[in-house]
């Protein structure tokens, strides 16, 4: 195995978490001092021993999951989307007891996927915290919104109070951050975009962080993880993971597969026989008599040449702004919701002589790493949106599995 299969700081970093240095260095045949100056970073771990310690951070993954599986815990899932953290959650054993999402057709597609006698409750700002059930752990992709801190300073010259309520009221954070408050779970997983921590010259990622520890009293833990480890597609998503009271836990420890191993050949569909039929989807987005995309996903001699000519524009401007033409050996870019509009930021390459095409609604299901028993209740228009707005769904299984010791 070589250091493309993964890196070695990575193993480093995990090791201690299974093992002490004694363990180590028996399964290495080497002396205890030689395993803490790799662990400290003084001599180079050679790759022989790096492959030795994977097989051991795996075995003992495989032990844990053979004990934890009769662990259960609660959860509530507010601005669940089409419930792509939720997917990760149950996955591990968790059962959701309260939902929360606004958008109509999301709630569409996510009854539809998790169907349940209780009903998705709407507007979150609206919900007293007497309905929402007790839980154990409590998952929020909140939107990203200005937070109103710059007369905090004058309120205290006027000995005005400024905390947890003046900072975040008027914000969908206010509304997680009152249901922590009101709650306490044990513990909570929030989502947002990679640019929160700078959103606001800071500002946003200060008030929540504070909020979340200082004035909720939750020990927290961030980590900006990229999707390309389970998905062929670049997308950076900062997780914050926060307790009520102290654990032994950091997302620095939880086992993270190498970036770029899996391609975009994993989730296109596939000529002939290989492509699975799937009776929800019917032939939507695959012909099965002449074995192809459906023809409406290729794009129009119109919008390939507008798009090819707004490229070489910003491209004499010195500027980024283009399309993204992806083979089966690429990585994609992140898709997003505006993807219905153009598809430009993934555009699937069919030869020199054909225009290249969209992803279909099933291959963004797949880029998000939703299975295919995934049903897709809307028009595609919505499901672009749907799929962009969602989340990389094996990366909160993994997460799932690394907390579910502490809130079981």
């Amino acid at each position: 195995m070589n250091n493309t299969a993964f890196e070695t700081s990575s193993v480093l970093e995990q090791i201690e978490r299974f093992y002490n240095i004694t363990e180590i260095a028996k399964e290495c045949s080497v002396n205890p001092s030689t395993v803490h100056r790799w662990l400290n970073r003084q001599v180079e771990l050679k790759n022989i021993y790096a492959e030795r310690m994977f097989e051991m951070i795996q075995r003992k993954v495989m032990i844990y999951k053979s004990v934890d599986t009769k662990l259960s815990f609660k959860f509530i899932d507010l601005f669940a989307g089409i419930g792509g953290i939720r997917k990760g959650f149950e996955q591990a054993g968790g059962q959701c007891v309260f939902t929360s999402e606004w958008d109509s057709y999301a709630q569409k597609t996510y009854s539809v996927n998790f169907p349940s006698d209780e009903p998705i409750t709407g507007d979150i700002t609206q919900v007293d915290l007497s309905q929402i059930p007790d839980h154990d752990l409590l998952l929020a992709g909140f939107p990203c919104q200005p937070f109103s801190i710059a007369g905090v300073s004058k309120k205290n010259a006027l000995g005005r109070p400024t905390g947890f309520a003046d900072k975040t009221q008027g914000t969908l954070f206010f509304d997680v951050a009152r249901i922590i408050r009101g709650k306490r779970p044990k513990a909570f997983v929030l989502e947002n975009v990679k640019n929160l921590k700078s959103h606001d010259k800071g500002n946003t990622f200060k008030v929540i962080t504070e909020t979340l520890t200082q004035e909720l009293g939750y020990t927290i833990d961030y980590k900006v993880i990229d999707g390309q480890c389970w998905v062929p597609q670049h997308r950076e998503r900062i997780v914050i993971v926060g307790f009520r009271e102290p654990v032994l836990f950091s997302l620095e420890n939880i086992i993270i597969p190498p970036k770029g191993e899996i391609k975009l050949s994993h989730v296109l569909h596939k000529k002939g026989d290989a492509e699975p039929f799937l009776e929800h989807d019917g032939e939507k987005y695959y012909n099965y008599r002449k074995n192809k995309v459906q023809d409406k996903y290729t794009l129009t001699d119109h919008l390939w040449e507008y798009l090819q000519n707004y490229a070489k524009k910003h491209q004499a401007a010195g500027n980024g702004f283009g399309f993204g033409l992806v083979t089966e050996d690429d990585i994609a870019r992140t898709l997003s919701a505006r993807y219905y509009k153009d598809g430009s930021e993934i555009l699937v390459y069919q030869g020199k002589k054909k225009n290249p095409r969209r992803l279909t609604p099933r291959e963004c299901a797949r880029l998000m790493g939703y299975p295919d028993d995934f049903i897709i209740p809307v028009s595609d228009t919505r499901a672009y949106k749907q799929f962009g707005n969602s989340v990389v769904v094996p990366l909160f299984h993994v997460i799932a599995e690394a907390i579910k010791p502490l809130v079981a």
